[in-house]
């Protein structure tokens, strides 16, 4: 029996900016993204009947709606592999919290079974596959800490400094759609350049390059827990939300910091702290050059 484990980790947006809007009804976006050390694990035990499945249950999704099953199975259509999967996954990021846990997921599956298939595709193949599954898969197969633009699949490589994060999880579930279709959302805040950053190993989430989450207002006014999560939180640093919510963040030197804020969340608030990576730990995953 062959099985592979993997690890697929959380990302944290260091801002997110709404700069347009395409004809098809897309926003267009800015964003820096960071992996952090909270990660699923995914458990990859080849078949040889075709059949991809699920083994373990998930609260609310359904395996048809399982985006490791649909990034399976869209290797299968892609390629014309006869070969097939069980997927066990054990959930460690919350769903539904801006943290990418979903796509990746996805991205994980994408590199797990073109190792296991043996389908030798390229990471730039694999990335445009991960897009038709969701906007965020791309930039976890990727690999590096990246800003990002279009939709999120436009990606350049970003150095970051050493960091780490306190993250609240604030008990509410944040549909993405209704963000983004929400009238009083900000829509065209003004682009910028990856040089207009600070320099990678000089940036920090403080609030004075005038960098963001557009759509923080919006969730905050739907979901008052994201807004009191965030105004607990920015009396240690400068919080922010990340991705559509609800988890919201907060950037610190060393560790003793951070685990000293967690320490004083009040009974009716939960978090953890997470340590910036510098790279997806399956970065280095051997992938196909031009295929």
């Amino acid at each position: 029996m062959t099985t592979l484990t993997c690890p697929a980790p959380a990302k944290l947006n260091l801002f997110l900016h709404v700069v347009g809007r395409r004809a098809d009804g897309y926003h267009l976006l800015q964003t820096l993204f960071r992996f952090i050390d909270l990660n699923d694990t995914l458990h990859f035990t080849l078949r040889t009947d075709g059949e991809v499945c699920r083994v373990n249950a998930l609260d609310g999704v359904p395996p048809e709606q399982d985006l490791c099953v649909r990034a399976a199975r869209l290797l299968q259509q892609e390629t014309g592999c006869g070969l097939g999967v069980d997927i066990a996954l054990e959930k460690r990021i919350p769903m539904g919290g801006g943290l990418g846990g979903g796509s990746s997921d996805a991205a994980t599956t994408l590199l797990a079974l073109n190792r296991l298939w043996g389908l030798k595709l390229s990471r730039e193949r694999l990335m445009r596959l991960g897009l038709a599954l969701g906007a965020d898969v791309p930039v976890f197969v990727f690999g590096e800490n990246a800003f990002a633009e279009g939709v999120g699949e436009r990606l350049q490589a970003y150095e970051l400094p050493e960091a780490w994060y306190v993250v609240l999880c604030p008990p509410v579930h944040v549909p993405t759609a209704q963000i983004f279709t929400h009238p009083e959302l900000t829509r065209n805040t003004i682009s910028m350049t990856m040089r207009a950053l600070p320099k990678g190993q000089d940036f920090r989430v403080d609030g004075r390059e005038g960098l963001k989450n557009d759509l923080q207002a919006v969730a905050c006014k739907l979901y008052p827990a994201v807004a009191e999560h965030l105004a607990w939180l920015a009396k240690f640093a400068p919080a922010l939300m990340t991705g559509s919510g609800a988890c919201v963040f907060a950037e610190f030197a060393t560790e003793v910091e951070a685990q000293a804020v967690v320490q004083q969340l009040p009974p009716d608030m939960r978090g953890f702290v997470a340590r910036g990576l510098q790279q997806h730990p399956l970065k280095d995953f051997a992938v196909a050059e031009t295929v």
